[in-house]
């Protein structure tokens, strides 16, 4: 049974849930703000990501609050100061990222409330968190309002001033290494995502390679009932089909038995190997 949701005729009953529970995992933004008045605001949000490189454009989005269809007040302070800093949340501080989301009235600072300490950033008016891996400065360059009812987002387009990275989740090559990042994702509900060794993994891609394709894979391997459809893009990323080179070991003559013996091959990405089984 497939469930479908008809959002064209105004079935939007549980759209919510459904939207942030599918669309996952979300990186979270953690934006600080500040107004006019002097009152700066720090709060989480995972409808966001980043857009461009040059310029270099990160885009979040309030979305309005569906019960009495207010604004939230990161909104309302980019409104009147077009700077804020968005910094990113790793395990270390999640917890108390969480703590920053409540709705505490207005004028209540939530770098006090969650503990997070202020730094002063270098170019804007908002302040940096010290705790969070990487901090970028920017400038407010659009706000794209996406409804007018509860529940509608704000696009908020900001272009990135300055990079502030712990030099602790630099690998020896100077590169952000996803292992010591420990970026928290957002999916639905009260559940979250961490980034560890069984949570991540690598798909080789040269990128002046073309893979061969699907499409082109011999016959008994692309119709094969052993190999999955993960199986043979992996023997498809190729650019061209290997050669079989000579060897002393006793090949099967069996199908399905060298298709077992590839795929395991294929677990431990050992794509040559595979193909010299399957040749």
């Amino acid at each position: 049974m497939i469930k479908t949701i008809n959002v064209k005729d105004g079935e939007t009953d549980g759209l919510y849930k459904y939207l942030s529970s599918s669309i996952t995992p979300r990186p979270i933004a953690l934006v600080s703000t500040i107004n006019q008045n002097g009152d700066k605001n720090l709060s989480p949000f995972s409808f966001f990501n980043v857009f461009s490189i040059n310029p270099p454009i990160l885009i979040f989005s309030p979305v309005k609050r569906t019960r009495d269809n207010t604004n939230k007040d990161t909104l309302e302070n980019i409104t009147e100061i077009k700077e804020c800093v968005i910094a990113l949340v790793n395990e270390e501080i999640a917890q108390q990222v969480a703590l920053s989301a409540n709705e505490f009235p207005s004028k209540v600072n939530e770098f006090e409330k969650s503990g997070l300490t202020e730094v002063k950033s270098d170019i804007i008016n908002p302040s940096l968190i010290k705790e969070s891996p990487i901090n970028f400065e920017c400038k407010v360059n659009d706000i794209i309002n996406l409804g007018n009812s509860g529940g509608s987002g704000n696009l908020i387009l900001a272009e990135i001033l300055k990079i502030h990275i712990n030099e602790k989740v630099l690998n020896n090559e100077g590169d952000i290494d996803p292992l010591k990042l420990k970026i928290v994702s957002r999916h639905g509900g009260s559940w979250y995502g961490k980034t560890n060794e069984s949570s991540i993994f690598q798909i080789p891609k040269g990128m002046s390679r073309i893979g061969i394709g699907i499409d082109q894979l011999p016959k008994d391997i692309k119709n094969s009932s052993i190999l999955t459809g993960s199986d043979l893009a992996m023997l498809a990323s190729v650019d061209s089909i290997p050669k079989k080179r000579s060897t002393k070991s006793k090949k099967s003559s069996d199908i399905n038995e060298k298709h077992t013996i590839a795929r395991n091959y294929l677990l431990k990405n050992e794509v040559d190997k595979a193909w010299q089984i399957l040749l």
